[in-house]
């Protein structure tokens, strides 16, 4: 689950990273659509540029056309006049009658002379300025074409930046996907393998059982028939009649302390991370101490947040003084569990701090709204944000009550019956879930706040930083929280189940009734044990508590204890063997030793009496010895089971002589009996190591099936996460393919255009060269007239 909440957070982060890239591109888009409408002016004046250039152009091609007729037209009248003073000079000597005439119409030119001269003048002054005007144009539009050139150079490398930061953010996504799918499919082989072992463990608990409760009918059968005194009535705790309910009852009592004080300690640390960076943020947010200092009410607060440890440390060490007062060994109810009002009181005290901190937390969000550069969105997110926090103090403040509630029957004897008890903690269990729902609704609306400051120009890096910290401490306390009301609600049966009951009794114990009975127990078990004789075989009492709790507790190692356990049985099972095969011997040569000895006596005895007798008589007793070494020799012959012992001891009972002793029956039927009794007893610890290793196996099956179940769980929250995943890689792939094609068609439409300008550039600079060209001309033309 921890790896689970890392991949919450990791995907949080890329969410954040994906907001910000996403509001950076809409500012990118504005800027492209603004440059758009840009080049579309420019397009818009460059036409309009040529279309006057090619005004200017054709008014210069006339007034060049005109120069050159006013030039034709000069030279003709340059050479009228010349012609004119020749004939002047001529006739000189005629009178001044015919000169009166040239000099009229020589005026006449010269004016019309100097008013083309003028004219001439005036054009060149116009074709001037028109050039400068030219000129300054052209330069404008050089320098505007630059800096376009320049604004598309850096719209480019951010184009560039922005996909290579979605090229990343996908190799990212894609090999988290490739991690998630490795992991689920190693979970599905760990689920496949866990349900394997399930059925194997349920078979073998089943033959387990049919062999258990074989040998049991075998051996009450055998007890019934063959024992006049039970000493095995002492079954639940090898050797005490205790109640097993009351002791799986204390067990689950520690293991689920132990559970709980690992979530209590997960939820001290994301309070503590919470409080720290809440703290860092004042000092940052909205005016930053290291600049100016901050408002006298921040201060404070500040002042408040840093002493959050005093009142968060506290709950994790009451409730693990709590865990450590729980042992196998004590009655763990509500009158008993003193610890649990240091407890409530630590609680007590962290609540009284969050109403201390609440009205300081509140005013700080209204300083925040009060900022210059607050929008509507933000305040709208501030007042959400007061009415979460104001929601997550008050079921603080719930919770606090009913944990003073439960600690009361610590403190005082008989003051809350049963039902209240149960009616307790199911109002507890629906605030644990209240506490979650708040948390989590703070927790979304505090990445809004965080996504909308990012818009603002006047964040800092620091901010940010700060804020990214804060969010991801409000996500790891929203998993915790659910955890715990997870918890909680998974072991509300056992937390409003009735406490110790003796067996066969449907009414609880008093506190210090179920106390003096474990009491009197343990003395019953330390005065059984020092009364009891030691078998070879038997494991001790506190030795067998001792195998139990080290087998329960090492459930990880379990295929190494299993591998170790069959190593043992096939080492026990042939040492009994052996064992068994010995015994048999030892008593069958017992049996053999003492009728022999009874055989000698009588045929020292016949001998005695037989001395000088007849030669029937000797006879008679070599065959009477003969028969006795035959019996012996198929007494050697026995297998070592238990059958053929039984069958060659009747055989033997049945073919001894009439004048035998009454003392050889009584000896061997007292033979019988020790070693029926030795059997017996043999089955019995047999049966007790057969019933621990049934409860060891059921309990193992047990811890599979609930891992089992967790491992489902996990998987199906792993396939989700690895769809959604899946969807915000197919949504990123769309987005990024989208804007590629969008910067590359703009990238290509402003590529068309700069090359468009650069022809008009250089086409207009052509046609400026040649009527730069041309004017120089006209104005050496002119110089030389």
């Amino acid at each position: 689950m921890a790896n689970v909440t890392d991949l919450q957070t990791k995907y949080s982060k890329l969410a954040q990273e994906y907001s910000k890239l996403r509001a950076q591109n809409q500012v990118l888009k504005k800027a492209v659509v603004d440059e758009q409408a840009n080049s579309a002016s420019l397009k818009d004046q460059l036409k309009q540029r040529d279309q006057s250039l090619r005004k200017q152009e054709q008014e210069m091609d006339s007034l060049s056309f005109r120069n050159q007729q006013l030039a034709k037209r000069v030279e003709l009248l340059q050479e009228e006049l010349s012609s004119s003073e020749g004939r002047s000079r001529k006739g000189k000597g005629k009178g001044d009658s015919p000169l009166q005439p040239g000099l009229q119409t020589q005026s006449v030119f010269n004016e019309d002379l100097q008013k083309k001269i003028e004219e001439n003048e005036r054009l060149h002054i116009q074709f001037y300025e028109a050039d400068e005007q030219h000129r300054k144009k052209e330069a404008e539009l050089r320098a505007r074409l630059q800096k376009l050139e320049g604004e598309a150079e850096e719209h480019q490398a951010v184009v560039d930046g922005l996909t290579t930061k979605y090229v990343e953010t996908i190799e990212r996504l894609q090999g988290d996907r490739a991690r998630l799918e490795l992991k689920a499919q190693t979970l599905e082989r760990e689920a496949k393998d866990c349900r394997m072992r399930t059925e194997e463990c349920q078979q073998q608990l089943r033959r387990c059982q049919s062999e258990l409760s074989r040998q049991v009918k075998q051996n009450s059968s055998v007890i019934q028939e063959k024992v006049p005194f039970n000493d095995t009535k002492f079954s639940d705790y090898n050797s005490l009649n205790v109640p097993s309910h009351n002791r799986r009852h204390q067990l689950k009592a520690r293991d689920v302390t132990s559970q709980a004080l690992s979530f209590i300690q997960d939820l001290v640390a994301a309070l503590l991370n919470f409080h720290t960076y809440t703290e860092q943020r004042v000092h940052i947010y909205p005016l930053d101490s290291s600049i100016e200092p901050i408002s006298p009410l921040n201060q404070k607060f500040s002042q408040y947040l840093h002493e959050n440890a005093a009142y968060v440390r506290p709950l994790e060490d009451s409730f693990l003084q709590l865990y450590q007062s729980i042992t196998e060994d004590t009655v763990t109810v509500l009158e008993t569990v003193v610890m649990l009002r240091n407890f409530a009181e630590n609680f007590s005290s962290y609540t009284h701090f969050l109403l201390k901190i609440l009205p300081y937390q509140l005013k700080s969000l209204e300083e925040e709204c009060e900022a210059p550069l607050c929008t509507a969105a933000l305040m709208a997110k501030n007042r959400e944000l007061q009415s979460d926090m104001k929601k997550v103090t008050t079921v603080f403040e719930k919770m606090q009550n009913y944990i003073n509630l439960l600690a009361l029957p610590s403190v005082q004897q008989d003051a809350m019956p049963q039902s209240s008890t149960s009616a307790v903690f199911t109002q507890l269990a629906a605030s644990l879930h209240s506490l979650h729902d708040a948390i989590k609704e703070m927790s979304k609306h505090y990445n809004q706040k965080a996504s909308i400051e990012q818009e603002l120009p006047t964040v800092t890096q620091k901010l940010c930083t700060t804020t990214e910290c804060l969010l991801g401490s409000l996500g790891s306390l929203t998993s915790i929280t659910g955890k715990i009301a997870t918890f909680f609600s998974n072991n509300l049966d056992f937390f409003t189940s009735p406490g110790y009951s003796p067996r066969g009794c449907t009414v609880s114990l008093n506190p210090q009734q179920a106390e003096s009975m474990l009491a009197n127990k343990k003395k019953a078990a330390a005065y059984i044990d020092a009364i009891k004789t030691p078998r070879p075989q038997s494991v001790p009492y506190r030795e067998a508590l001792s195998n139990r709790r080290i087998l329960t507790s090492s459930t990880e190692s379990r295929e190494g204890l299993t591998q170790q356990v069959q190593q043992s049985q096939e080492k026990i099972a042939r040492l009994e063997q052996e064992k068994e095969h010995w015994l048999l011997e030892a008593q069958l040569g017992k049996v053999r030793l003492e009728k022999e000895n009874q055989r000698i006596a009588d045929l020292e005895t016949q001998l005695a009496a037989a001395l000088g007798g007849s030669q029937s008589s000797q006879t008679a007793a070599d065959g009477r010895l003969t028969q006795s070494h035959e019996e012996a020799e198929t007494a050697q012959k026995a297998t070592g089971k238990e059958t053929t012992l039984c069958t060659s001891l009747v055989g033997m009972l049945c073919t001894t002589p009439t004048n035998e002793h009454v003392g050889d029956e009584e000896s061997r039927e007292q033979l019988i009996k020790t070693h029926y009794m030795t059997r017996v007893g043999e089955l019995t610890t047999q049966l007790q190591i057969s019933d621990s290793k049934a409860v060891h196996f059921h309990s193992e099956c047990r811890a599979l099936a609930k891992r089992l179940a967790i491992a489902e769980k996990a998987r199906e929250t792993l396939s989700e996460e690895v769809k959604l995943a899946n969807e915000n890689i197919t949504r990123l792939q769309d987005e990024l393919t989208t804007t590629k094609r969008s910067y590359e068609d703009q990238l290509s439409m402003m590529s068309d255009h700069l090359c468009s300008m650069n022809e008009t550039l250089s086409k207009q600079r052509e046609e400026i060269d040649m009527l730069k060209l041309g004017g120089k001309a006209n104005a050496k033309k002119n110089k030389s007239r």
